[in-house]
């Protein structure tokens, strides 16, 4: 069983939207030591639903790279668990909180409880078009770090030899 399940969703041709899936690509070009690499699985998710569950029960930890709707500046990187997901009453997250929820309770359902983080940005549109918009085009190299960043942290490794 590996550590760490990170996953990208989103929608690519829908600007902004595509950002977890344009990372998650990115991360996959990276040369991974041999340690880190088996302890890891990077997935393309796409626009998913509850139907990949299934991949959850696999991980201790999932780590999802997407947009989050927290009504911030176009470009804002957000930290979210589990926890930070129920309580938001207002459901003005990502698109794919639900979907992230139910397939995290269906993982408890089966006996498995992974820990959920997300690590997610603010979109500023979201529209037909596979370019992100240049705000988030500018930060996309930023973002992708954070997320080695905190790969780093969920596997306990103390820096970024990769």
């Amino acid at each position: 069983m590996k550590k760490l399940l990170v996953l990208g969703v989103g929608n690519i041709l829908m600007m902004d939207e595509g950002i977890g899936v344009h990372a998650i690509h990115e991360l996959l070009r990276q040369n991974w030591n041999k340690e880190i690499d088996e302890q890891i699985d990077l997935i393309d998710g796409g626009t998913f639903t509850q139907d990949i569950f299934y991949l959850f029960v696999e991980y201790e930890k999932i780590l999802v790279l997407d947009i989050v709707k927290g009504g911030q500046t176009p470009g804002t990187i957000y930290r979210l668990t589990e926890n930070d997901l129920r309580q938001n009453q207002k459901q003005t997250l990502s698109l794919h909180d639900i979907d992230l929820l139910d397939s995290l309770s269906m993982a408890k359902m089966a006996g498995k409880t992974p820990e959920l983080y997300v690590l997610g940005i603010e979109p500023e549109t979201i529209n037909w078009s596979m370019e992100l918009t240049p705000t988030l085009a500018e930060l996309f190299p930023h973002y992708v770090e954070l997320a080695k960043q905190e790969i780093m942290m969920l596997l306990n490794h103390k820096s970024l030899n990769i």
